[in-house]
């Protein structure tokens, strides 16, 4: 880094990072454009199209699109509010640092507690999906093993991946979202050009998936596509540390994150929506795997080996991204020495720069998952309801505790702001937030039994009460006396949460400078 300008600019995010109360061990070696791409295949509209279109058609009939858009604008206003926040609190782990200064200990160790665990769910989703592409891309008949051992692989290998540093992190997750969305253009425009089938009167068509009720239901039903789609904006804050200039690029990548992703999600639906070649078959289970249906028709044997590989592709790269997220948060928890064995967790390579353990542990607990899955009917569907309620509810305790911050008194002082907007732009993220996890939580099947029909609101519960006992009896927020609860620009409180200062915890010497590059 031999750039003068360059250098100052680590300097100064090294200057704020030690005004936080941290020195980062981290290297910043991503740009704004990998930034980005971290966002963008952790998001990824082929992971989160693919593996839900089935399902969402099924139930909602093609008017399930809408549920695309409105859950991207929805999400839009919570990536607003969490630009503001990064961009004062660039600090890694994203949602545990900052609900940790924007309420305090409690509220900040439940919303990690919350987000971790819905991360390791989705990496477990994710992984899972991935598993009858695997086999159809190996020809080997997909079967319920079959995937299970495809989604332990995949875990592996973005491990591993993982584990060799955050240049091969960024290099990976650029290839990843450039090769997604050239994937996505090509595909979609070609089935838009030579495959459509339909008018665009079919995406206001229920195709009668209502029966003798109202639409509304069967499109609420279906609106988990759009929710599954739209989280790892804040992928982009998770990794603050290893980016230069956070307070400015990050808060900039998730809104990409939301436009680019939206967009490409909004193509490849409406692409595979006016290919399908009979949406009654979709409705009914005689034709289970739609996707693969249009593709095989489309592009021939050998053309659709070709997307399946960058479909593939594009699940690789998600695993990776939402591995490389969750690891941070557990490195940021246990760096506050709020987890059991912190010491193991916060430790940092000194070769790769990356917390080993973490990584480790993102590893085993999703393959874990996955392998318990073999008990369970429709698996998946019930580990992506548990997975996106679970991110929605850390979003929501963020965004509630902006809200709370701002109501006495807090005016963000980052690189970024919303200023006159600000409040009413978190009012309506936590509206849509709180609509969407309602939604995500209402019993649908009440023929099924209670236990079924509860699944994953009993799982959300199960999860806050057991942090909650854990937190009671450990009280592990309190092991630590970094900051809290010190957003708010008041004497009193700033006495009460202050940092130490930088000289007890050590000056920015060369060797810090050199570590934050």
């Amino acid at each position: 880094m031999s750039n003068p300008s360059d250098v100052r600019k680590l300097d100064e995010d090294a200057r704020q990072l030690a005004s936080l109360g941290y020195v980062s061990e981290f290297k910043r070696d991503m740009s704004l454009w990998e930034n980005f791409s971290l966002g963008f295949t952790y998001l990824s509209p082929v992971v989160g199209v693919y593996s839900l279109f089935a399902f969402a058609l099924a139930t909602g009939g093609p008017p399930m699109i809408w549920a695309v858009v409105l859950a991207a604008i929805g999400q839009l206003f919570v990536a607003l509010v969490f630009g503001e926040v990064v961009s004062q609190f660039p600090v890694s782990g994203g949602v545990y640092p900052w609900a940790r200064r924007l309420w305090g200990r409690r509220w900040a160790w439940l919303t990690g507690w919350v987000y971790m665990l819905a991360l390791v769910v989705t990496i477990a989703s994710v992984s899972y999906g991935a598993g009858p592409f695997v086999a159809m891309f190996l020809d080997i008949t997909p079967s319920t093993d079959v995937t299970i051992v495809c989604a332990i692989v995949l875990i592996l290998i973005v491990m591993m991946l993982n584990l060799a540093g955050t240049r091969i992190l960024a290099k990976v997750a650029f290839f990843g979202f450039a090769a997604e969305l050239a994937g996505a253009v090509a595909v979609g425009g070609w089935l838009l050009l030579t495959e459509r089938r339909h008018g665009l009167g079919v995406l206001f068509d229920s195709a009668g998936v209502e029966g003798s009720n109202s639409y509304l239901p069967a499109f609420l039903a279906a609106a988990l596509i759009g929710v599954y789609l739209y989280y790892g904006f804040e992928a982009c804050g998770d990794v603050a540390e290893e980016v230069r200039n956070p307070g400015k690029r990050i808060p900039r990548s998730m809104r990409m994150t939301i436009y680019i992703g939206g967009a490409a999600s909004f193509v490849i639906t409406l692409a595979l929506l006016l290919a399908v070649p009979d949406f009654g078959a979709v409705i009914t289970g005689a034709d289970p795997d739609p996707v693969t249906t249009v593709l095989r028709g489309a592009f021939g044997p050998v053309g659709f080996k070709v997307v399946l590989g960058i479909v593939l592709i594009s699940f690789l790269s998600c695993a990776l991204s939402l591995q490389a997220s969750a690891s941070r948060l557990i490195y940021s928890y246990a760096r506050d020495d709020m987890m059991p064995v912190s010491h193991a967790f916060k430790k940092i390579s000194a070769k790769r720069h990356v917390p080993p353990y973490a990584l480790l542990l993102t590893a085993i607990l999703p393959i874990c998952i996955v392998i318990a899955s073999k008990i369970s009917e429709n698996a998946l569907t019930k580990i992506v309801s548990f997975a996106s309620l679970g991110i929605y509810l850390a979003f929501m305790m963020v965004v509630m505790a902006a809200l709370r911050a701002r109501l006495k008194g807090w005016r963000p002082s980052g690189k970024f702001t919303l200023g006159r907007w600000g409040l009413p732009v978190t009012l309506t993220a936590l509206g849509y937030q709180l609509l969407a996890a309602t939604n995500m939580a209402w019993p649908r099947t009440p023929d099924a039994p209670w236990y079924d029909n509860y699944n994953v609101l009993l799982s959300a519960a199960l999860v806050v009460a057991a942090g909650l006992v854990y937190m009671l009896i450990a009280k592990p927020y309190a092991r630590t006396d970094l900051p809290h609860g010190d957003a708010i620009a008041e004497p009193s409180n700033r006495n009460r949460t202050s940092p130490k200062p930088q000289a007890e915890r050590g000056p920015l010497t060369a060797d810090h400078r050199e570590k934050a590059r």
